[in-house]
């Protein structure tokens, strides 16, 4: 058996929402519609919208109210500002083509160099087909976008250089065993529903508090990434456990 893949976003909020831990951590998350959109800009001012479906980040567009009343939202490069809350959305809304979007409350992401960056966490079964979380790598978005993806322009960097402006040595190491923890606890609450699920990858905001939010769960994370390490071992187990979930089973 090669390791299920749930494509749907909303699909796979629903199940960690079942998990009261997990929910705490998870941003408000709807379904698209124009009033809803109006209700969660007046509370967060800041919202992204993506596509039920779609990696990369592709599609993915950061919707804000201003403070003077104003409304933006980009897509892309490319922003757009409108002085009404209807003619933004009007525009928002053909602009989604009629697809499954989804709205989630917009985390303020930490920085390195004025670079937005969020985290991975790599959680898989290992050849014991026990979950193990083998690796967490920080993702530094390029500054003209509004996603981190490395396909998006974003590079891979570790994660103790970008926290350490935030973080002591000791207090890095404290939170990597947190981040962990949460993506193992991910893993198993995946799986309760999808038993298939044999890999994910974490994707976690850090606010200007340091707590972590739950943005984002891939079942069929990119081993690349990890490459990117300095350390090699960690990629070389991710990869030895990524051939042998993917191994297909005759």
């Amino acid at each position: 058996m090669r390791i299920q893949r749930i494509g749907s976003k909303w699909a796979k909020t629903k199940v960690l929402q079942q998990s009261e831990a997990l929910n705490e951590r998870i941003p408000l998350t709807n379904e698209w519609s124009i009033p809803v959109l109006g209700q969660m800009l007046d509370e967060h001012h800041m919202l992204y919208v993506k596509p039920d479906r779609g990696t990369f980040g592709n599609g993915v567009i950061r919707v804000e109210k201003q403070a003077d009343d104003l409304y933006t939202y980009q897509l892309g490069t490319r922003l757009k500002t409108f002085s009404a809350f209807d003619a933004m959305a009007r525009s928002l809304q053909k602009a989604l083509q009629g697809r499954h979007y989804l709205i989630q409350q917009g985390i303020p992401l930490l920085t390195y160099d004025n670079r937005r960056f969020d985290v991975r966490v790599m959680v898989q079964q290992n050849l014991k087909k026990q979950w193990e979380a083998t690796g967490i790598i920080a993702r530094l978005g390029d500054p003209s976008k509004i996603v981190t993806n490395c396909h998006s322009g974003g590079k891979a960097v570790s994660f103790d250089k970008l926290m350490q402006p935030y973080m002591t040595p000791s207090q890095k190491e404290s939170y990597k065993a947190w981040l962990a923890e949460i993506g193992l606890a991910t893993a198993q609450q995946m799986q309760s529903v999808y038993g298939g699920v044999k890999e994910i990858g974490l994707d976690v905001a850090i606010d200007d508090s340091l707590r972590p939010w739950i943005l984002e769960v891939n079942t069929i994370p990119d081993p690349y990434i990890f490459r990117k390490l300095a350390d090699k071992s960690i990629f070389r187990r991710i990869y030895r456990y990524y051939r042998a979930n993917n191994r297909k089973v005759k």
